[in-house]
C-alpha cells in the first residue's frame, strides 16, 4: 500500500510517528510532575454530561442514555471538562487539573481533531495573571522536555523559552487591522455592529453580527501575526467575546480572558471565572438563541452548574490544547501525528 494511502497502524507510518508519540508521553509525565509540585490534585471528569457547553459556535456529539426501563435521556460528550471542574471547586477543591479527552464536531484540520486532549486547570482565590504565568511555564516545560529551543510550523518560528509578548486585543486590532476596537463598544461593553463594520476592510454580509465581524478580522488579519519569534499572550478580550469570564474591574468593555499563541497557532484560552449565576444564565440563553438562529439547534443549560456557581469561590482557569502544544514541541506538522490512535 502506498504511504499516502496507508492507515496510522501501517508499521512504516507508525515508525515515522513514534518519536512524536514518545515525546507526548514524556510531556504528559512532566506536566503531571509540575502540577504535583505545586499542590494540585489531578481529577478525572466524566465525559457524559447534561450539557456539552453553551457557546454559539461549539458543536457537540450527542447520544442517549438508556435507563433500565428502556426510557431515554439525552446526553452529550463534553467539549471541555469546565462545568464539572467548577462543580468540584464549589465542592471545596482549590487547585485541580484534568488531562481530559474532549469531543467537538465540525472540527478537523491540521490543528483540529474531533477527539483531542485538553489540559484544564483551576486555582481558587487566585488572580488570572497567575494562570497566565502557569501557561507560559507549561509551554517552556514542553519545549524543554522535548529537547527543543524553537517551535516551527508552516514557515513560522517561535522561541518558547524567550520572554512572552503581552498584547491586548485592542492593541492587536490597532496594529494589524488599523481598527480601534474599543471605540465600537459603549461604556458597558455593548457592541455597535455598524461601527465595527464601517471600520473593517474584510468582507461583511448583511446578517453578520459584531461578533461575526470580530472573529473574521481576528482569523484573517491578526492570528497569523501572533506568536512569531516569541509566544504571544493576547489578553483583555471584549466582554461580549468572553461568555464565561468576569468583566474587568478596570474597564467594563473588556473581560479577564486571554489566549496564548505560538507560530500563529492558538494553544490556550483562559479566564478569571464568572461566578454570577444570574449573569451566566443570561449569557448562556443569549448564546443558545443565536445558535438556534444560525444552526437550528440549541443545547440545554446545566442547572447544576448554575447552582454550583452560587457556591463557587473566585477562581481562575485555563484550557490548553495539549495535542497542539506537543505537535509544536515535537516538531510534528499535523495534530494526527501526535495522537496514538487518530480518529478514522
Amino acid at each position: 500500500m502506498p504511504q499516502s494511502q496507508s492507515r496510522w497502524f501501517d508499521p512504516g507510518r507508525h515508525a515515522d510517528r513514534r518519536p512524536f508519540l514518545l515525546a507526548r508521553n514524556r510531556i504528559f509525565a512532566a506536566i503531571r510532575g509540575w502540577f504535583a509540585a505545586r499542590g494540585f490534585i489531578e481529577v478525572d471528569c466524566g465525559a457524559l454530561q447534561v450539557s456539552p457547553g453553551n457557546e454559539t459556535h461549539l458543536h457537540a456529539f450527542a447520544t442517549d442514555m438508556v435507563l433500565p426501563d428502556g426510557s431515554r435521556q439525552p446526553r452529550y460528550l463534553h467539549t471541555s471538562p469546565e462545568f464539572a471542574c467548577k462543580k468540584l471547586l464549589a465542592a471545596g477543591e482549590t487547585r485541580i487539573f484534568d488531562i481530559a479527552k474532549v469531543y467537538r464536531n465540525r472540527e478537523r484540520t491540521l490543528t483540529h481533531a474531533p477527539e483531542f486532549t485538553m489540559l484544564e486547570w483551576y486555582r481558587a482565590r487566585e488572580d488570572y495573571e497567575i494562570v497566565i504565568e502557569d501557561t507560559l511555564a507549561l509551554v517552556r516545560l514542553a519545549a524543554e522536555t522535548a529537547g527543543t529551543q524553537h517551535f516551527q510550523w508552516r514557515g513560522r518560528d517561535c522561541d518558547p523559552l524567550a520572554g512572552a509578548e503581552w498584547l491586548t486585543v485592542n492593541d492587536a486590532f490597532l496594529r494589524y487591522a488599523g481598527i480601534d476596537l474599543l471605540s465600537t463598544l459603549d461604556a458597558d461593553g455593548n457592541a455597535d455592529r455598524d461601527a465595527l463594520a464601517s471600520l473593517s476592510e474584510t468582507r461583511i454580509a448583511a446578517d453578520d453580527t459584531w461578533s461575526d465581524i470580530f472573529s473574521r478580522i481576528l482569523s484573517e488579519d491578526i492570528e497569523a501575526n501572533l506568536g512569531n519569534g516569541r509566544v504571544t499572550v493576547l489578553y483583555e478580550y471584549p466582554a461580549v467575546e468572553a461568555a464565561l469570564a468576569r468583566t474587568s474591574a478596570r474597564d467594563r468593555r473588556v473581560a479577564e480572558r486571554f489566549e496564548l499563541y505560538a507560530c500563529g497557532v492558538e494553544l490556550a484560552n483562559g479566564f478569571g471565572e464568572l461566578t454570577d449565576a444570574v449573569e451566566q444564565r443570561r449569557r448562556f440563553e443569549a448564546d443558545m438563541a443565536l445558535k438556534e438562529k444560525i444552526y437550528g439547534e440549541r443545547y440545554p443549560i446545566d442547572e447544576d452548574l448554575l447552582q454550583a456557581l452560587t457556591m463557587m469561590p473566585p477562581a481562575s482557569g485555563v484550557a490548553l490544547g495539549l495535542d497542539r502544544l506537543i505537535m509544536l514541541a515535537a516538531g510534528a506538522v499535523t495534530i494526527d501525528q501526535v495522537l496514538w490512535t487518530p480518529v478514522p
